[in-house]
């Protein structure tokens, strides 16, 4: 990949957005190898898990602000239905994924985190949608996505000032779930995932998809979701593994 380079631990992919003179700026070719990445060029690789993260001091410092300028306005709205693409591919990824945001992620670097499961965060790392500083408003799934991790005054605030926030007060509007030590940041997000791939990857799979898909439900609804993928998960492997290891005191052995 040119934009990008990827390391496999296992089960545990890291992709890291490798652009650093461009402080990883998301242009055009880079948003399309992403895309394809996801979409297509991940299924090889058996992954149950991808933390995602960039390569220098950014995560990703937002859109490419050059190549936008020059952008008509159907280029404009192709540009912004590839910027969706590719965080509701990320979005959609049947495993547990984690941004890993070692330095500034403004604009389309917070979307993509986002997408992510989880975001921990290195101390100093900046965040933030400024796109109003520019005359825009976020365009990769930043009203939609922020509102619904932090709440609709809260982002409202956000998106509205344009301010950039740290890594202290992202956690403690619950924007990223943790925030760790610069050269910890990758083994912290990796050792989170070698966690969460020690229990059955089909029940944390269902309970992803129960969370994704209950969220915007009235609650009868999301209740009724998570009774349908309890039930269906009473007929996997992984569910007579699980508790016959409990009652006989052991380990259990999940696929």
């Amino acid at each position: 990949m040119e934009y990008f380079l990827f390391e496999k631990r296992g089960h545990v992919g890291i992709l890291t957005v490798n652009r650093p003179k461009a402080r990883n700026a998301l242009c055009t070719p880079l948003l399309e190898e992403l895309n394809r990445f996801l979409t297509d060029g991940i299924q090889a690789e058996q992954l149950r898990a991808l933390i995602v993260t960039g390569a220098g001091k950014a995560f990703i410092a937002g859109a490419d602000i050059k190549e936008m300028l020059a952008l008509t306005g159907e280029e404009n709205q192709a540009f912004c239905e590839l910027g969706h693409a590719a965080t509701r591919a990320l979005e959609d990824l049947e495993m547990l994924t984690i941004a890993a945001v070692n330095g500034f992620a403004l604009g389309g670097g917070t979307e993509v985190a986002l997408a992510c499961d989880f975001i921990y965060a290195a101390a100093g790392a900046k965040l933030g949608l400024p796109e109003v500083t520019l005359g825009l408003i976020p365009g990769f799934g930043g009203t939609q996505r922020l509102a619904r991790a932090v709440g609709g005054r809260q982002a409202k605030e956000l998106i509205m000032t344009g301010r950039m926030i740290d890594a202290q007060e992202a956690l403690a509007i619950g924007l990223v779930n943790k925030v760790v030590e610069p050269d910890a940041l990758l083994d912290e997000a990796v050792a989170t995932a070698e966690v969460i791939l020690s229990n059955s990857f089909s029940a944390t799979m269902r309970a992803k998809r129960a969370i994704d898909q209950g969220i915007d439900l009235p609650l009868v609804k999301g209740l009724e979701l998570e009774r349908k993928a309890f039930v269906e998960g009473f007929g996997d492997k992984d569910r007579k593994e699980g508790l016959s290891s409990f009652v006989e005191k052991r380990k259990p052995n999940f696929e």
